[in-house]
């Protein structure tokens, strides 16, 4: 794993991958990178027009590229099951699970979730449950979950998923980081005891500079946070490419583990990818089970497919 870069990528060519939120940042980066190795990449932007300009993007620096541009709202249960209807598909080779957002204001999504909550973890358990027949039988399929070392900041709280007790942005944040973690965890387990050969991995981007950062203080017009988030990107982050280098590690390279979580090998903020370091809550069963039972309650989604 040392010294791993964008040439060590396989070749991709036969393969399908979906990136969700692939219109800028990692997504862009994840979808350029498995596009120059020849896979068929999925562009699954909440935003017709900015996915429009990023596969624009990629086809003027890769002019054979196969890239396919879907609309995918990840804070609209109608949208994921509509996105999944619509797929076209016979296989699926990699399914990235990229799209998020940070540090918003309180907000709901259109099923009425707590806008982090509902995005960054309802939203892709969705997304994986209705694919995951696809992802079943292709063989050599992987999952890949996008989460932060933010994630240890904080655990779930089982009992206000959706923050209706209080509601702080970071801590929210952290939650569904460790949403997306135990998450994994679950499915790696689930899958193993169907005898599947699909991996479920996680990874993070270190501190990578994308839109993420200065979206909530834009949203909010708060400049000071704002500006801080910026000079922060510009003097201290790695840039998105090298953030994805992680994304692209456990989604491509020989031997990834089930319930591996993958990062930059340096403090876990830069670096080519290592193994990283995750909170000791992200691997409980009860926590993982807990979470499940209450994610197929709220999306309506069931995962018929690992039931034994």
């Amino acid at each position: 794993m040392a010294g791993w870069s964008v040439q060590d990528i396989p070749e991709q060519g036969g393969r399908i991958a979906v990136v969700t939120g692939a219109n800028s940042g990692l997504g862009l980066a994840t979808s350029r990178e498995l596009a120059r190795r020849g896979a068929h990449v999925v562009l699954a932007c909440r935003s017709e027009e900015r996915g429009a300009r990023a596969r624009d993007r990629i086809l003027e620096e890769i002019p054979d590229a196969q890239v396919e541009l879907r609309v995918l709202d990840l804070g609209r249960l109608e949208s994921v099951r509509e996105f999944v209807a619509s797929y076209g598909h016979e296989r699926l080779d990699l399914l990235i699970n990229n799209a998020g957002v940070m540090a918003l204001p309180h907000g709901r999504t259109a099923d009425g979730f707590e806008t982090q909550f509902g995005v960054n973890h309802l939203g892709h358990f969705a997304l994986t449950g209705l694919l995951l027949p696809l992802l079943l039988k292709t063989p050599g399929a992987r999952i890949v979950t996008v989460s932060s070392t933010m994630h240890s900041v904080a655990n779930i709280d089982i009992n206000d998923l959706n923050s209706e007790r209080r509601y702080n942005r970071w801590l929210a944040y952290s939650r569904s980081k460790t949403a997306n973690l135990l998450f994994t965890h679950e499915l790696a387990r689930r899958l193993a005891a169907t005898g599947s050969d699909v991996v479920a991995a996680a990874a993070h981007p270190g501190y990578a500079a994308t839109n993420l950062q200065t979206k909530g203080p834009k949203q909010e017009r708060r400049k000071a946070a704002e500006l801080f988030m910026r000079t922060g990107n510009r003097f201290f982050a790695q840039s998105a490419e090298a953030g994805a280098l992680p994304i692209l590690y456990a989604a491509t390279a020989p031997g990834v583990e089930p319930d591996s979580f993958t990062g930059p090998s340096f403090a876990n903020w830069r670096g080519s990818p290592a193994k990283s370091r995750r909170a000791k809550w992200t691997l409980n069963d009860t926590a993982g089970e807990r979470l499940w039972a209450e994610s197929e309650r709220m999306t309506g989604v069931t995962y018929d497919a690992l039931k034994v």
